[in-house]
């Protein structure tokens, strides 16, 4: 067989690929020759097929993917305090049974970033997700305090990659979709906290915390095996050089959703370095993007969870103050490891009312993100946390109490899912899941101090506790206003200096796929 790479006399190498078409790598570059013929990249692809069936079918299984992973960490503050009345714990050792998630969290959540950009978000997807159910129903066998903290260490390690089912849905969008779809997810996280107190108010009193543990692993079981029916990304197909693939996957959707591919000629571009943490600094844009979104991912989740962590300590310290109206301070005499107080029923009703507000959180924010876009919406939503806050300091009525818990954490859960639209949205293809993962990660920095916060730091002083949120919260809310790009409106970009989808930059070889439309 005669070999189709020719050297010219100049050095440069040209690799023949048809008749009107040749790749020449010159100073590190590709650069395209052809004939001038219709071609089409993957956005124009995705943004021509539109939404339908496939994106529909997607949605319910990113959702429940969504939703399982809400239901495991949502499940932390209803384990603790039992496990601190079983076991005998000290504040600090309760506060270590959610520390220890984020920790796992913290350590993977750039490692599934990486594994996505380098092997695909499929593969890396259902790798977490197995991971994930196998070390969450062992917990469920946990005999001692060690166990427990080992194996939820081990689920945390594996949740730390689940997010990455937004960047796999988020490449599968089309514009005006975008946005809508990954805030509508959010209502499937909602259903799953929701879900996890209902099934607490029924197994936690009979069958006990371990039954709990084993029926919150089993809808990640239900995903994995419903994973098969997943394609690769088409984008990720195309910078790993697999051109044919992307097509057949474009194509099936074409299919699915009863519309035409477009005409001309599938551009791949493949890049030979991906995944690589020091991307996100590759230009000074992307370099500032990158470090004011940790600061808002960090905000993000040590607010989130220290509310959802506090809910259930507030309502503990006040049944121990045995008042309406109480200050923390005076009942830290009481805190000890032999006194403890399990949550009730009202409490875990009440505890589903606060949860509740994520619907109202969600429905909101979808409201202005495209009216006020996604910088001004992820600033609004944090300050109203912040107001709510601060309220919570007010001494009050138990009903009252609740209202301003509720409101918080609608804006809070809002702020959070304005992020996750942002920053699939604002990140290149190329660094699409490691600029996730490393948000992730950086968030889950958050979730490790968040317990202290709420669970010890709470039962000394509350104000100063209630306070630290309040002011994190208003200063992440300055950094969204600080960020250089604002995403509304705005194609996916495959590299960071790539301002058309076309320019290319970096270490590239293109090729083409005939369209057979």
């Amino acid at each position: 067989m005669q070999d189709s790479n020719k050297t010219s006399n100049s050095g440069e190498t040209v690799q023949d690929t048809g008749p009107d078409i040749r790749s020449r790598n010159v100073n590190n570059y590709s650069y395209l020759n052809h004939v001038t013929e219709d071609t089409f990249t993957v956005e124009e692809a995705v943004e021509a097929i539109g939404f339908g069936k496939f994106q529909w079918k997607l949605s319910l299984l990113t959702g429940c993917a969504w939703m399982a992973d809400a239901m495991e960490l949502m499940i932390l503050s209803i384990i603790s305090p039992q496990l601190k009345c079983d076991w005998r714990l000290y504040a600090w050792e309760e506060a270590l049974i959610t520390t220890v998630v984020f920790v796992g969290m913290m350590l993977s959540s750039s490692l599934w970033g990486n594994i996505c950009d380098r092997y695909g978000r499929r593969t890396g997807l259902i790798l977490c997700v197995v991971w994930t159910f196998y070390m969450g129903l062992l917990s469920s066998f946990s005999p001692t305090l060690v166990w427990i903290l080992l194996l939820r260490g081990l689920v945390g390690f594996g949740v730390g990659g689940v997010p990455q089912s937004v960047t796999l849905y988020a490449e599968f969008l089309p514009v005006k979709s975008r946005a809508t779809c990954i805030m509508l997810i959010e209502i499937f996280w909602a259903v799953g906290t929701c879900l996890e107190v209902l099934l607490a108010i029924i197994v936690m009193p009979t069958l006990g915390w371990r039954w709990l543990l084993g029926f919150s692993s089993l809808p990640l079981l239900l995903f994995s095996l419903a994973c098969k029916w997943i394609p690769e990304s088409p984008r990720y197909n195309v910078l790993s050089g697999k051109p044919e693939k992307a097509y057949e996957t474009l194509k099936r959707i074409a299919l699915e959703n009863k519309t035409a591919m477009p005409m001309g000629k599938l551009i791949c571009c493949k890049q030979e370095n991906r995944g690589r943490l020091q991307d996100l600094f590759e230009t000074k844009q992307i370099g500032k993007t990158t470090v004011l979104l940790w600061i808002i991912w960090f905000n993000c989740a040590f607010a989130y969870y220290g509310l959802v962590l506090m809910t259930t300590e507030l309502f503990q310290v006040q049944a121990s103050a045995g008042s309406e109206c109480f200050t923390v301070s005076s009942n830290t005499t009481n805190d000890c490891n032999m006194v403890c107080k399990t949550l009730t029923q009202k409490d875990y009703v009440d505890l589903l009312w606060t949860t509740i507000a994520e619907f109202p959180g969600v429905i909101i924010t979808l409201a202005i993100i495209e009216f006020l876009g996604r910088k001004k919406t992820m600033a609004v939503d944090l300050l109203g946390f912040t107001v709510f806050c601060f309220l919570l300091l007010i001494c009050t009525s138990r009903s009252v109490m609740i209202a301003f818990l509720f409101s918080a954490r609608a804006f809070i859960s809002g702020a959070f899912q304005a992020a996750y639209v942002y920053t699939p949205e604002v990140y290149p293809t190329n660094v699409r899941a490691i600029g996730l993962g490393s948000c992730s990660g950086v968030a889950r920095l958050g979730a490790i101090i968040t317990p202290f916060v709420a669970q010890v730091m709470l039962r000394s002083s509350e104000p100063m506790a209630v306070s630290i949120y309040g002011i994190v919260s208003f200063l992440a809310g300055i950094a969204c206003l600080l960020l250089p790009i604002e995403t509304k409106g705005r194609s996916m970009q495959e590299t960071a200096k790539d301002k058309s989808t076309q320019q290319l930059d970096g270490n590239f070889s293109m090729s083409e796929v005939n369209s057979t439309e």
